[in-house]
């Protein structure tokens, strides 16, 4: 299955100019997600990151891991987020930065569900340009009830 940008907009609550997954290529609910993150020198955090050598927020890359883990958590879950549910950051392990993202970057982010108990996932994130590994990290998530 995939997704273009419209129905990424109904998985996540992410908006411009958080929202960064632009089209999901491939999901296996319970399994795994492969999707894209357009890198765009219209970036707003480019014009500060760095003027001299623009170079994407290795924060950044990590929340885009994360949002596709949430698209794989809330496909797994059968459900959608609503005004009353958001999906977490639980905790972040082994992150490690591997090369820059530049504008003009394709990233490529693939998400695997290791284990989900209690409503807790725990997730094992790439993400790669042309085939060079750029981040690595194990996240973990939560879904939760908000007043």
């Amino acid at each position: 299955m995939t997704m273009d940008i419209h129905e990424i907009l109904k998985k996540i609550p992410h908006r411009y100019p958080i929202l960064l997954v632009d089209r999901v290529l491939e999901i296996k609910k319970g399994v795994s997600i492969k999707a894209l993150k357009n890198v765009s020198i219209n970036e707003p955090y480019f014009s500060g990151h760095f003027p001299q050598r623009p170079v994407m927020p290795g924060v950044l890359m990590i929340e885009a891991l994360a949002q596709a883990a949430a698209i794989l958590g809330f496909e797994t879950l059968d459900i959608s987020p609503d005004d009353n549910s958001l999906f977490y950051f639980a905790g972040i392990d082994g992150a490690r930065f591997k090369r820059p993202v530049e504008p003009g970057d394709q990233l490529v982010l693939e998400v695997t569900l290791d284990r989900m108990k209690s409503g807790i996932f725990k997730f094992k994130a790439r993400a790669t340009v042309d085939g060079e590994l750029a981040v690595e990290a194990d996240l973990i998530c939560t879904v939760r009830t908000i007043a």
